[in-house]
């Protein structure tokens, strides 16, 4: 995938099962075309089945992340044949990664690229990175997930006031509102992101995706049925070796290796 000549999009795969995915399109400020989306979508199709794989870092860069979707590809563009194009497909394999995504955002996060980052489970941004969904000032309004994602993550009021003004988030501010998960200085958004996938890399996978998958579907669902759904997944995990060899490193108080069984 990485020796595509026309690749905007670069995937590699480091000795610690820590996946990177960045996006290499910096004349355009990365912004989303159908190339980018199109080898987003196979890149993660990709990982879900790599064993290898535990965690994935998707970045940008250093300078932005996703300055938003490529406007000259829908500026004309008719109802039915924005329909046709169905990117609903390509944003859902990454929603349905079963592995957890930390997004690393530097520089600006807007539109298509706030959407982006919020299809991932750890958001961290630099202290200059700046969010946004200012879609309404094109005359439209987000379409990949900015209006759901975003009130199930801030809240009615601050959602409200993102979306409806088109308003510059910035990275302070959107920690405090709890858009993002942490803040650092700019050139530590990458290393910090690469180290808390190797931390979570470490880990029994089957646990992480456990605690991905209920807690996603989870938060959708009554508390009652939610409930259930952790206490099955609890369950099922007695069944598996990593769940008897972390309970035995403890005991014997030494560090555990999972094997991911």
């Amino acid at each position: 995938m990485d020796s595509r000549l026309n690749a905007v999009v670069d995937l590699h795969i480091r000795d610690d099962a820590v996946a990177v995915v960045q996006i290499q399109r910096p004349e355009a400020r990365n912004a989303l075309n159908s190339a980018v989306r199109e080898q987003l979508a196979a890149i993660f199709r990709s990982l879900t089945s790599n064993e290898q794989v535990r965690a994935i870092v998707l970045t940008g860069g250093e300078l932005c992340f996703v300055a938003g979707a490529d406007i000259r590809e829908f500026a004309e563009a008719s109802p039915i044949e924005m329909y046709r194009r169905h990117t609903e497909y390509l944003w859902e394999a990454i929603a349905r990664c079963p592995k957890p995504v930390i997004a690393a955002v530097n520089g600006f996060a807007l539109g298509g690229g706030c959407e982006l980052a919020m299809h991932c489970d750890i958001i961290v941004a630099g202290q200059s990175a700046r969010f946004g969904q200012p879609e309404v000032k094109l005359g439209l309004m987000p379409g990949a997930g900015g209006t759901q994602r975003l009130i199930r993550a801030v809240g009615k009021f601050q959602a409200m006031r993102i979306a409806l003004t088109g308003c510059l988030v910035p990275a302070p501010e959107a920690f405090a509102i709890g858009m993002v998960s942490e803040v650092v200085s700019d050139e530590r958004t990458v290393p910090r992101a690469l180290e808390l996938a190797a931390e979570i890399a470490a880990l029994p996978p089957l646990a992480v995706a456990q605690i991905k998958e209920v807690m996603l579907l989870g938060a959708d669902l009554p508390l009652d049925s939610a409930l259930a759904l952790e206490r099955k997944a609890f369950q099922l995990l007695f069944d598996s070796r990593d769940q008897k060899e972390g309970a035995s490193a403890f005991l014997e108080k030494r560090k555990a290796t999972f094997s991911g069984e």
